[in-house]
């Protein structure tokens, strides 16, 4: 039932021969059907379970706390909003692991019992990929050999949201970008930054194929900020990069109703079994 204005109903109910006592009854009444069966989503505040898996950023090598890099940022990002009561984070995040690693490492019954109970699972992943193609490739470096190992990547990839899905259809899923941390040493060779982006699209297109997740573009905080956003080894994040990250994963979680879609108990469209 629509909410009509109380002089209006008021008016109605007078001319029936109803008292305003029994019109206001009456509208406190509907209003209240109408809330119950209409509720905000922010009405009931929901305890928000989060896994986070992936390398040395979800870990959070180069974060003075130890407490889990972007982790604590993010929590209290979230915890900030009217219709979440509590961030459970719980994190699988281990230095150094490419997605072949990751790929092992879900099968793990604590790390495969916590995706099942999740609404949301974290993904940071693909550096490692990258830098093993530097180790292996750095006396005769080109890119085709990036382009090569990027498709891989891509199998590899598509296997751990799958592996995700698999575990829980209804988890929303997020992927962090990769970004250059080469920039500081590096910032005149235009090639770095390519294969950064060549390999961000590449998730994005991995993503593409699935209802429910989000891609949140980094690679853009760190090309400018030289390196006061590096801890002192110039290669992961400090306490500030951290911070920069989890506002950027904040932010884009919470443009409209992303956030929301995400944590929707409903089925993927792709996961729905379709009649036969």
């Amino acid at each position: 039932m629509k909410k009509l204005p109380i002089i209006m109903l008021a008016f109605v109910f007078f001319l029936s021969g109803c008292s305003l006592e029994d019109a206001a009854e009456h509208i406190t009444r509907e209003v209240s059907m109408w809330d119950k069966d209409n509720p905000n989503d922010t009405f009931i505040p929901k305890n928000l379970k989060v896994v986070s898996v992936g390398d040395s950023l979800t870990q959070g090598v180069g974060d003075s706390t130890k407490k889990g890099g972007y982790v604590p940022y993010l929590e209290k990002h979230l915890e900030s909003l009217d219709g979440v009561k509590d961030a459970q984070f719980h994190n699988y995040g281990v230095r150094g692991n490419r997605t072949d690693q990751l790929l092992k490492r879900l099968k793990k019954e604590d790390v495969k019992t916590s995706i099942e109970q999740s609404d949301l699972v974290m993904i940071t992943i693909g550096g490692n990929d990258v830098m093993k193609i530097f180790r292996e490739n750095l006396s005769h470096l080109k890119l085709e050999v990036f382009q090569e190992e990027k498709r891989q990547y891509q199998l590899r990839l598509q296997e751990i949201i799958k592996t995700i899905r698999s575990y829980n259809p209804n988890a929303g899923i997020v992927l962090v970008g990769l970004y250059n941390p080469f920039n500081t040493w590096f910032s005149d060779i235009e090639e770095v930054n390519q294969v950064i982006h060549d390999w961000n699209d590449a998730s994005r297109e991995i993503l593409s194929d699935y209802d429910k997740t989000l891609f949140v573009k980094i690679e853009d905080l760190f090309i400018d900020a030289g390196d006061t956003l590096l801890f002192e080894d110039y290669f992961h994040p400090n306490d500030e990069g951290y911070k920069m990250i989890a506002d950027r994963m904040f932010i884009n979680l919470t443009n409209g109703e992303t956030l929301a879609t995400l944590t929707d108990r409903k089925k993927p469209v792709e996961e729905e079994e379709q009649p036969s």
